[in-house]
């Protein structure tokens, strides 16, 4: 079993110089939960969720997808937007309205194997600070894969600095991590991901996994790396393309029996051939994410066909 935790939000996507904009479930976290549950995994998502017709929508959409919903405690608010204008290539530019507050967290059933994270909800205050102290206590617990994609938003947060040193602190509490090169340029201008990925492994995590668009994708451990190329496909968007990556790495993971605190030294013990079949499969579930509009993951039957 996997726990997601994070935001869930209604996508809002049109062409940047449209009017027309179609409403579309997603939310980082809850698009791993979505990608999880399609591949067949056991998967909850402890998230918010206003009681109105877009909370309504996304909570279908994620219970017919498979998942299991667990409304953390919080104030009352309305489901959060996310307004996603598409270039001509398909790429997303973002702009938001949402709110991530929490008063709590759940305790993690007996069967969780991995808890996932990331993207607004481990940046914005005053939810984060929660979240970060969760992480912190689970990380010294260790007894659950811990995973992690920064997703970085630049226009909700706050200064820079401020955002990488929370950023390095949590990487440092992980086990995975998943981030794209546009995220690392973010961080950390001038630095090559490759380095920059080097040195959060060293600080803490197994697995550490760049990708890279349309150039595809490389992972590093301390046994060996890899790199992959993107799958050759006619996108239609990239919207949860990211996120559907994520739940392919930790689907590979979970598959492969290295979910758990005591897999640990397995994980970090994965070769380059090994990651190599980690990154293609995770390649492919990205690939098909994007010839659909919106953050609409494969099943496993539609990847094995």
């Amino acid at each position: 079993m996997i726990t997601v935790v994070g935001e869930s939000l209604i996508d809002l996507v049109g062409p940047a110089a449209g009017r027309t904009f179609a409403s579309l479930p997603g939310g980082s976290p809850a698009n791993v939960a979505v990608g999880l549950a399609r591949l067949g995994n056991q998967v909850t998502l402890a998230t918010h969720l206003g009681d109105d017709t877009f909370g309504r929508l996304v909570r279908e959409h994620l219970e017919c997808s498979g998942a299991d919903v667990r409304i953390l405690p919080g104030p009352k608010e309305p489901t959060s937007l996310a307004i996603a204008t598409l270039d001509t290539e398909g790429v997303a530019d973002y702009d938001f309205r949402i709110a991530w507050d929490l008063h709590e967290l759940p305790v993690l059933d007996s069967s969780c194997q991995a808890v996932h994270t990331g993207s607004l909800a481990t940046t914005l205050a005053p939810g984060a600070d929660v979240l970060e102290a969760f992480m912190a206590a689970e990380h010294t617990r260790g007894a659950v894969t811990l995973s992690l994609d920064p997703n970085i938003r630049p226009s909700l947060l706050p200064p820079r600095a401020e955002v990488v040193a929370r950023v390095e602190r949590q990487v440092a509490m992980v086990d995975v991590v998943k981030v794209s090169s546009e995220d690392v340029a973010w961080l950390h201008p001038g630095e090559k991901d490759t380095e920059v990925a080097r040195r959060w492994l060293a600080s803490g995590p197994a697995l550490v996994v760049v990708t890279r668009g349309a150039a595809g994708a490389w992972a590093v451990t301390a046994a060996g790396e890899a790199r992959q190329p993107a799958s050759p496909v006619k996108a239609v968007d990239t919207v949860g393309a990211g996120d559907a990556f994520t739940a392919g790495v930790l689907d590979w993971l979970g598959r492969a029996g290295l979910l758990g605190g005591a897999r640990r030294g397995e994980l970090a013990g994965l070769d380059g051939r090994a990651l190599s079949d980690l990154l293609r499969t995770a390649t492919v579930i990205a690939g098909i994410t994007c010839t659909r509009q919106g953050a609409e993951p494969p099943t496993r039957t539609e990847i094995a066909a």
